[in-house]
């Protein structure tokens, strides 16, 4: 499968990059991990959305097993997934929902760290997509993003300190067929993040992207697989079979600890990276684009 990459363009008013960002300007690319102050000393809390398997649980897991106070949320609770204890707090949380947003929040106190990793995938032709699909992916995976972060900025800037921490996808990397829907979804949450990390600065605090791989020793597909009804029509069959083939031997692939251990860094970064790409899939795209 041939893969079309993809470049982005920021767009700002004459001067602005070096007055208000200067060199090391927050949307600029890549540095190599281990760059930059990575010092996470003086964070205590951090809330994980999408804590349920994968990624979210993953990093929730890792963040605890370093100190932290963890408040990990999920759609369901449930014990055999991940039981509360010391410094570990789990609650019920819908994005999409904004009283459960703010019961959450409420309920979690101050958060030093904000990472937003739930979220929902679905492939297939967009032709074949159902508008409600569209928007299914983009209320969970998109305003969802846009919610917790707006429910947990004012206690960051009134503080003066903390960080966002948005996971999106290597897709926003490399373009990839049969995934229109969900990568605007994904690409949205780059541009927003790139554009608060601006707003968020003058306040001291921090907005970070991170970008995993392909997962597939996560949940993620499978808990996808019931929106694939219908969305690979016959007309497309003979264009959707080597795509798919291709999954099922990716080469390098991302695990759910790549991404937490990369999450985790974005969370202490000071360098003004704004960009993790997680997994050795996605640190090779990202230094391909």
């Amino acid at each position: 499968m041939t893969a079309l990459r993809s470049r982005s363009a920021a767009v700002l008013p004459p001067g602005m990059c070096r007055q208000t960002i200067g060199e090391g300007s927050r949307t600029a690319g890549y540095s190599r991990a281990g760059s930059g102050d990575h010092s996470v000393s003086r964070m205590k809390t951090v809330l994980v959305t999408g804590c349920s398997s994968g990624y979210g649980l993953a990093t929730a897991q890792r963040f605890h097993r370093e100190g932290w106070n963890v408040v990990a949320t999920m759609r369901t609770p449930r014990d055999e997934v991940l039981a509360p204890g010391e410094r570990l707090t789990v609650l019920p949380l819908d994005v999409t929902d904004p009283a459960s947003i703010a019961d959450a929040v409420a309920s979690a106190g101050p958060i030093d760290v904000l990472v937003n990793n739930a979220g929902i995938g679905a492939v297939g032709a967009f032709e074949a997509m159902p508008m409600s699909l569209v928007r299914e992916l983009f209320e969970t995976n998109t305003f969802g993003v846009m919610a917790m972060t707006q429910a947990v900025i004012p206690q960051m800037r009134e503080r003066r300190s903390g960080v966002v921490v948005n996971v999106t996808s290597s897709v926003t990397l490399t373009a990839m067929p049969l995934a229109a829907a969900y990568t605007a979804s994904k690409m949205a949450v780059e541009g927003f993040t790139a554009s608060l990390a601006l707003e968020l600065e003058f306040f001291g605090v921090r907005a970070k992207l991170v970008q995993p791989g392909y997962g597939p020793s996560t949940q993620f597909a499978a808990n996808g697989s019931d929106r694939m009804d219908g969305v690979i029509p016959e007309s497309y069959a003979a264009f959707a079979e080597p795509v798919f083939a291709a999954f099922s031997q990716p080469g390098p692939v991302t695990t759910a600890e790549d991404v937490a251990t990369v999450v985790l860094r974005a969370a202490g970064d000071t360098s003004g990276q704004l960009r993790f790409p997680a997994g050795a899939d996605a640190v090779a795209l990202a230094a391909s684009a």
